[in-house]
């Protein structure tokens, strides 16, 4: 058995004000773990992505989560819960006025290749982009994620703990 409170994990570099990855905190094996809690216009990702074998199921704790679908937007309110198969894109957003406070489950662990796509003003549309850890003396913390893309090397977005510049639902 292993035990763990959740605010004693560490916050990571995310575009949310909180998220703890518990996956290591708990030793699972199978499944990825994540807590969130999104201010008003933050994102459960860095992107609109896809992962070849990973499923999806967020389960919203309270406020209510928006998430981005092929089919269009979907809304995830308090209690309810919601489930994204192997290779359905999707990101989720707190368009709302209060908090998001939600777990997030994937399984299996692995997530198999993932597809990221990010809208990048150089090639004027929503492109393929990869995700880079930087140091940043900026940063609160020291480091930073950037996101660039695939086909001009642009950069798309850049997070540190707890914020998101330039990055807009």
């Amino acid at each position: 058995m292993k035990h763990v409170r959740i605010d004693d994990v560490e916050n990571d570099v995310q575009p949310a004000a909180v998220v703890r990855r518990l996956t290591e905190a708990l030793e699972t094996t199978d499944v990825a773990i994540n807590h969130y809690e999104l201010e008003p216009g933050d994102s459960f990702a860095f992107g609109y992505h896809r992962h070849e074998i990973q499923e999806e199921v967020f389960f919203v704790r309270s406020g209510t989560a928006t998430f981005e679908t092929e089919t269009g937007d979907v809304t995830v309110g308090a209690g309810e819960i919601v489930r994204f198969a192997p290779g359905e894109f999707q990101r989720g957003w707190n368009r709302g006025d209060e908090r998001v406070v939600a777990l997030a489950l994937g399984a299996p662990l692995a997530y198999g290749e993932s597809e990221l796509r990010r809208d990048c003003p150089t090639c004027g549309g929503q492109t393929r982009n990869e995700l880079d850890r930087q140091d940043d003396e900026d940063a609160p913390e020291g480091a930073a994620v950037v996101a660039y893309c695939l086909e001009c090397d642009t950069e798309t977005g850049r997070w540190v703990t707890g914020s998101m510049p330039g990055d807009v639902p």
